[in-house]
């Protein structure tokens, strides 16, 4: 049975307690490497390693920085074939996701703030006839913690560590105890990038112990974290009265919204991806799908044919477009609210069943699922499922669209189909979401500010947001 360590102070690691957590392969429903369930010495091992490299790594100049987010960036693109079966095989996603997305994003994220961190600067201000000048500094915060998700497993643990190390931060880190195997694989390319020892620390677990010991360790000075809603409320709760600085990336719950006037056949295909890409299972999808009353019929025919021809199949079949859920008790809990949408008076219109996939009896595999609803305050329609699950609502006019999209507790995304640019301005301006995409979905810019509005979070990522993040401004003024 493979063993994955903690990664501390440069070095790999058994947990001190000896406790070991199954990790399973989703696409046959067997246990296949265990993983550490790091106590609070393990997290206070790694903080100290982080403590003590974090003086040199953040006086190490920008450019030498740079060079080792770039190395790090090169050896993910090398090592892409390896890292991408990893992720599919951890994750249950098609490996074609994970290796034209999942890894070369990865590899971007480091190469992004690489050159990001020799372009960030502070600004100056002249206070005229009072002969002084004000300027700022940036400085890198100390230890920030950083724990990431289960669906995007590489990709959103690179997202968080590049711009903390270009920053000039040591991190103590944790991905997901549901897919730890790419970053354990990162933990390897750190090493041979020449990443100096306790600037990265990985450390492995379950959320209530290794998780709860680095939100709430005395020291650790930052937490970014992306996760479920109720995760991120626990963690504010925790870190918020020891004012730590937080940014949490949370729930969605996405509303598309179709009018008339759309490019029908671009906004077909796309919508086929934004609510099943990755089974479902990414913040952004568009699981709330309103379609204006005039092409209602025509969309639900044409959308029902496209989803019941995707290929429901093993995540390592070039040929699977599905692939399976990641995990057992996901995909229980990703099915009862298909049966909680039959008992609320939803119709199913395809899809709602497990599947049996030849070969792989045990996987955790679910039909892509469309269900009709009239009724939006409906459990299925304010609650995030997670999974391929969308619901089908027509609308009759511009402001019952509005008020359906914003009829949620989540503020994540919205998607936009419209050739009218009057409306597309306006919906854009007035639904409450903190990322718009008209007439696409998913197109990111790494430059542009990332996160959601109500409970869908707290701060934004991305570029120079995310350098601000992790940083403290600090203001001088020098009179002359």
């Amino acid at each position: 049975m493979k063993k994955i360590f903690n990664y501390i102070n440069g070095e790999f690691k058994a947990p001190i307690e000896d406790q070991w957590i199954d990790n399973y392969n989703p696409s046959i429903g067997d246990v296949y490497s265990l993983l550490p369930n790091s106590s609070t010495v393990d997290v206070q091992n790694a903080y100290e390693a982080a403590e003590k490299a974090f003086p040199e790594w953040s006086e190490t100049p920008l450019e030498q920085r740079s060079k080792v987010l770039s190395k790090i960036a090169s050896l993910i693109t090398e090592n892409l074939d390896q890292l991408a079966k990893a992720e599919a095989i951890d994750n249950g996603k098609p490996l074609s996701l994970s290796t034209s997305i999942d890894i070369p994003r990865a590899s971007s994220n480091f190469q992004f703030f690489a050159h990001a961190l020799t372009q960030f600067a502070s600004e100056a201000h002249e206070s005229t006839g009072f002969n002084a000048i004000n300027f700022t500094l940036r400085q890198p915060i100390g230890v920030v913690g950083c724990i990431s998700p289960w669906n995007l497993p590489l990709y959103l643990f690179t997202w968080k560590i590049a711009p903390a190390l270009a920053a000039g931060n040591t991190v103590v880190a944790k991905p997901s105890e549901i897919t730890p195997m790419t970053a354990y694989l990162l933990a390897e390319i750190c090493i041979k990038a020449g990443v100096p020892k306790g600037v990265l620390n990985i450390v492995h677990g379950l959320g209530n112990t290794t998780g709860q010991a680095i939100i709430e360790h005395p020291k650790i000075k930052a937490i970014s974290f992306t996760g479920g809603t109720a995760t991120g409320a626990h963690i504010a709760k925790t870190a918020a009265p020891m004012f730590k600085k937080l940014s949490l990336e949370l729930g969605g719950k996405n509303p598309n919204l179709i009018f008339a006037d759309c490019d029908y056949e671009k906004m077909l295909s796309t919508t086929l991806r934004s609510s099943f890409a990755n089974q479902g299972q990414i913040c952004l999808c568009g699981s709330r799908i309103y379609v204006e009353r005039a092409i209602y019929d025509k969309f639900k025919t044409d959308f029902i044919a496209k989803t019941n021809a995707l290929k429901i199949g093993a995540p390592l079949d070039a040929e699977t477009n599905i692939g399976a859920l990641v995990s057992k008790s996901h995909l229980e809990k990703v099915k009862s609210y298909i049966d909680i949408a039959t008992a609320e008076g939803g119709t199913i219109l395809c899809g709602g069943n497990y599947v049996t996939v030849k070969g792989y009896e045990n996987g955790y595999y679910l039909q892509p699922t469309i269900i009709e609803i009239n009724n939006t305050n409906c459990r299925v329609a304010q609650e995030e499922i997670f999974g391929p699950v969308v619901t089908i609502t027509p609308f009759d006019s511009d402001d019952e669209a509005l008020a359906m999209a914003n009829d949620v507790r989540y503020g994540l995304s919205c998607t936009i189909w419209t050739n009218n640019l009057n409306r597309s301005m306006y919906m854009a301006k007035h639904v409450q979401a903190g990322i718009v995409w008209v007439n696409t979905w998913m197109m990111r810019d790494l430059r542009t500010a990332f996160g959601g509005t109500k409970d869908s979070g707290v701060g934004r990522e991305g570029g120079f947001e995310a350098l601000r993040f992790f940083t403290e401004p600090k203001n001088i003024c020098i009179q002359y």
